[in-house]
């Protein structure tokens, strides 16, 4: 995992360099660089506006008993699209925009749940928190040679003798 988190670390801003260059030569220097501001400048505001929104709704989660979960995936988003809209790039830029636009926020906050937050929950919980757990016996439970078949007759378990 680390080995890939490193190569797109070392990946993203290589691209970023390449396509700040291809667009440079087909617009001209200072454009691109008025882009590259005006990106982060716009992006930061967005983060800002998303940033309260989000911390509206954390507060009303709270205030209404609700766990925060969406609130939280949402801020760490925000936290995201802060760091790379301020990161001087066209790429970071695009990345950025996608999560701070709520409509494409959504939509990466249930994919993280659906692949990332749930399964992790249910590895540390053995599956108590969505109830998909076993309930009779033991799983892992299988017959061994130790096992005693005593047939059809009953024991009392008060007297000790066969009834």
């Amino acid at each position: 995992m680390w080995k890939r988190l490193l190569a797109v670390l070392l990946i993203v801003p290589l691209v970023d360099a390449i396509f700040l260059i291809v667009v440079a030569d087909w617009l001209s220097w200072p454009v691109t660089v008025l882009l590259v501001v005006l990106t982060a400048l716009l992006g930061t505001l967005f983060v800002r506006a998303e940033g309260r929104h989000t911390v509206r709704r954390f507060q009303r989660a709270l205030a209404e008993g609700r766990a925060p979960t969406d609130e939280l995936l949402d801020g760490g988003f925000l936290i995201a699209a802060g760091a790379l809209l301020l990161t001087p790039g066209l790429v970071t830029d695009a990345i950025g925009f996608l999560f701070v636009l709520p409509p494409s926020r959504y939509a990466l906050r249930g994919l993280l749940k659906r692949f990332v937050v749930r399964p992790y929950v249910e590895k540390k919980t053995d599956g108590f928190v969505s109830g998909n757990v076993y309930t009779y016996g033991f799983p892992d439970a299988e017959e061994s040679e130790e096992t005693v078949d005593i047939g059809s007759e009953s024991y009392d378990v008060h007297d000790g003798e066969r009834s």
